[in-house]
């Protein structure tokens, strides 16, 4: 039934063995959707010429859907209504499946109705639906496109009437083509006669009927390039005069004023214009553009939101590239801050170390001046001693004193000569100590030299001061010398006196002998260095003083 009712409508010959023969294995059960189309194209739609009516072909599809479909809801509008509004969804709609209308055209399509109505268009009161409708979806299907015309949302103090012509003003519009209609009165070419008639324009006709039912059709004018439309005089009592000129015969007609005529005269003009041009139809060129605008606005969109996540990789990207630059410089300063602290650590040795060198240096001058003091002590009992010896001795104290300050001066010289060697050598140890230490201080950083850069200043004043110090140890060794020199000359001069005494105090018994070759036996020491006599000779010599002495009182 239904392959035969498409074929009706679409005014292709129906051929029942075709669809037997299609559908002769097939013992599933029903036919799916799926099942059904390869037959409907191969044998219905291929077979379309173009030369059937549409108005009735969407009217059978809609008494297939619309039972199913509709909203059981009362609506504001009927049946039939609800019939051209999904006529006009059909075409408004996008060209994929499943159909939706987006917001741009059920916009543009509720201009249109509320144009219709002679109401006011509420801009502010779509914009507030358009942004509820764009949160859940991106449009309406063709029942929800009906129940929003239905509910009456958009058409408020309208009546059913009004919006019901304005549904099917719309609906000859877009659907049926229809440019523009009315009543006018056309002039006869037979009876010359003048008779009302209800004028249609078309994109390429214009058909005239009896009523605006449409049922009684008395005849079109064809248009095309050629035809065009002017304006006549007022004649045989008629005003508003036009006439409309094709190739084979004109028309003259009378509008119901000049402001219909004028609207009549630049439609037709309009409809010729887009003749000539091959255009089509305004309205279907305005959806056409409207729809090319809209998929530009997308491909903007979808290059726009490629860039955005290009941008964004590429933010990403240089957001891990600063996160490592980061931890880079993070380690970077961990390894500095280690570094400082080795650094500071190893200035603290040093410094530790230079103290340690200070004390020491600072103990081995205390070391020696106590070394120093307990030579002054020394020196002072031996002192007494010798003045001991010189009241025993009042003959020889010249002779003794000079010879023994002759040796105290030798000795003298000598370890003052030895001395001055001594801390020669130390203070040159230490003036290359310290050289060392000033080579391994130019080494370090420019941080640590910075900071050593006073304790250099330093060390070269106290190098100064030892370096003047190690001239005046020189000076005074030179003088030493020279005072050896002198106490040597004197010495000598000493034994060439004590040989004249040596035989007025033979009787003695050697209180004082000649200085000659020591004995083998072992020396006295003393502070000034090896004794004249041994301790068995002191030993003798102090008996024999006290027997003298014991005698003598």
């Amino acid at each position: 039934v239904l392959s035969h009712n498409l074929c009706t409508v679409l005014n292709v010959p129906h051929d029942p063995v075709a669809l037997e023969e299609h559908f002769r294995d097939d013992d599933e059960g029903p036919v799916s959707n799926q099942g059904y189309m390869p037959y409907l194209n191969k044998f219905i739609l291929e077979k379309v010429q173009g030369n059937f009516d549409k108005v009735e072909f969407n009217r059978m599809c809609w008494t297939l859907c619309a039972k199913k479909n509709l909203s059981k809801s009362p609506l504001q509008i009927s049946d039939e209504d609800a019939f051209k509004v999904w006529v006009i969804f059909n075409f408004l709609s996008e060209d994929k499946y499943p159909l939706i209308i987006v917001p741009e055209e059920i916009e543009y399509l509720l201009k249109k109705l509320t144009e219709a109505m002679g109401a006011g268009w509420q801009q502010e009161q779509f914009d507030h639906y358009k942004i509820a409708l764009n949160t859940s979806r991106e449009g309406l299907s063709a029942w929800e496109l009906i129940d929003l015309i239905g509910s009456g949302h958009f058409s408020k103090g309208m009546d059913r009437q009004t919006v019901s012509m304005a549904i099917n003003e719309v609906f000859n519009e877009l659907i049926l083509d229809v440019l523009k209609q009315g009543y006018m009165l056309k002039k006869g070419h037979k009876r010359k006669n003048w008779t009302e008639r209800w004028f249609v324009l078309k994109p390429n006709i214009i058909s005239y009927y009896v009523s605006e039912d449409l049922k009684d059709k008395k005849g079109d004018i064809i248009l095309d390039g050629n035809c065009c439309v002017e304006a006549l005089p007022d004649k045989d009592g008629k005003k508003c005069l036009f006439l409309i000129k094709c190739l084979d015969k004109s028309f003259e007609i009378s509008a119901s004023d000049k402001k219909k005529k004028q609207e009549w005269i630049q439609a037709i003009q309009t409809t010729v214009s887009l003749l000539r041009a091959g255009s089509p139809p305004p309205h279907k060129e305005a959806r056409q553009k409207r729809k090319e605008l809209r998929q530009k606005l997308l491909a903007e969109q979808e290059e726009l939101e490629r860039q955005m996540k290009e941008l964004q990789t590429a933010n990403e990207n240089k957001q891990k590239e600063l996160e490592t630059v980061r931890k880079q410089l993070e380690a970077a300063a961990a390894r500095a801050a280690e570094e400082e602290k080795k650094r500071l650590q190893t200035q603290v040795e040093l410094q530790d170390r230079f103290s340690l060198e200070l004390e020491r240096e600072k103990m081995v001058r205390q070391k020696m001046e106590e070394q120093v003091a307990q030579k002054s002590s020394e020196l002072e009992q031996y002192l007494q001693r010798v003045r001991e010896l010189e009241e025993m001795y009042k003959q020889l104290q010249e002779a003794l004193e000079v010879e023994k300050q002759a040796r105290q001066d030798e000795e003298t010289v000598r370890k003052l000569q030895a001395r001055l060697l001594e801390e020669e050598s130390a203070k040159r140890a230490e003036l290359e100590k310290w050289h060392l230490q000033q080579q391994q201080t130019i080494q370090m950083t420019e941080a640590e030299k910075q900071e050593l850069e006073n304790q250099r200043m330093i060390k070269e004043r106290a190098l100064q001061v030892a370096m003047q110090q190690l001239e005046q140890l020189e000076l005074e060794r030179k003088e030493a010398l020279e005072q050896y020199e002198e106490v040597k000359k004197k010495l000598e001069t000493a034994a060439n006196n004590t040989k004249s005494w040596k035989d007025k105090v033979a009787h003695h018994e050697g209180l004082i002998r000649l200085i000659e070759p020591g004995s083998k036996n072992p020396h006295l020491i003393t502070n000034w260095g090896p004794a004249a006599f041994t301790e068995a000779e002191l030993e003798q010599r102090q008996k024999s003083w006290k027997g003298k002495k014991s005698t003598s009182e």
